[in-house]
């Protein structure tokens, strides 16, 4: 049995998930996280050792299933955050995001693949028992981006060179968020927010908000 956890800030596309995953035979959620800190103390409380010994296993789960855009720290964040901690469990990144705009960098931060939302749903099933079985998972478009980008490293865009936060902080302007909105959701200080943007800004060679906006819906970072 493929034992699963769901991270996903949106209550009906976890029960959405859930319910699919939950018609495979084979696979059971386990925990469910709405954020960042919800996922941390899940995975402690499933870390601990009578834990593991009523689970009868050496990790808290199989698969985690992480969404990208959390409120706080991102899904890359926690990529990041497991991969520097060494953590045994596979993660599977689905996100609304399309694939040639985030399935790279999430397979950089240690995902085992990366599967769009608006996909078939028996597509993620293919996937969580993929990466469950310690195997990368990509679509034909991830792979053959993969190779675009080892044939022909000059054509990437500007925006892959950002820091994951960076990008993050693009997304948001762009979405046409507050600069007070975003420092709650990133949980970060305005100042610190600003930073960012500046940052973002000058590795863009864009001027304001609006030029980071055109910028954003004209590569697909955002819908118009």
């Amino acid at each position: 049995m493929i034992d699963v956890i769901l991270c996903d800030d949106h209550a009906l596309i976890r029960r959405g998930i859930r319910d699919t995953l939950s018609d495979a035979p084979d696979i059971r959620v386990v925990g469910e996280a709405g954020d960042y800190g919800e996922l941390r103390t899940l995975m402690r409380e499933r870390s601990t050792p009578q834990a593991m010994a009523a689970q009868g296993r050496a990790s808290p789960c199989d698969v985690l299933v992480l969404d990208i855009n959390l409120p706080g720290r991102s899904g890359l964040d926690a990529l990041h955050v497991l991969k520097d901690e060494g953590s045994p469990v596979k993660v599977l990144v689905v996100s609304m995001y399309p694939e040639d705009q985030y399935a790279i960098r999430a397979l950089r931060a240690g995902a085992y693949g990366y599967v769009n939302k608006g996909g078939d749903p028996q597509i993620l099933v293919q996937a969580v028992r993929t990466v469950a079985q310690g195997r990368k998972y990509v679509t034909p478009e991830i792979a053959q981006m993969l190779v675009e980008s080892l044939t022909a490293p000059s054509t990437e865009a500007a925006h892959t060179k950002l820091s994951d936060r960076e990008l993050q902080t693009l997304v948001m302007i762009a979405s046409g968020k507050r600069l007070a909105d975003m420092a709650a959701e990133l949980m970060l200080s305005p100042k610190t927010v600003s930073v960012y943007r500046a940052r973002v800004l000058e590795k863009l060679a864009l001027a304001n908000n609006a030029e980071l906006t055109v910028y954003a819906i004209r590569n697909g970072l955002v819908g118009e």
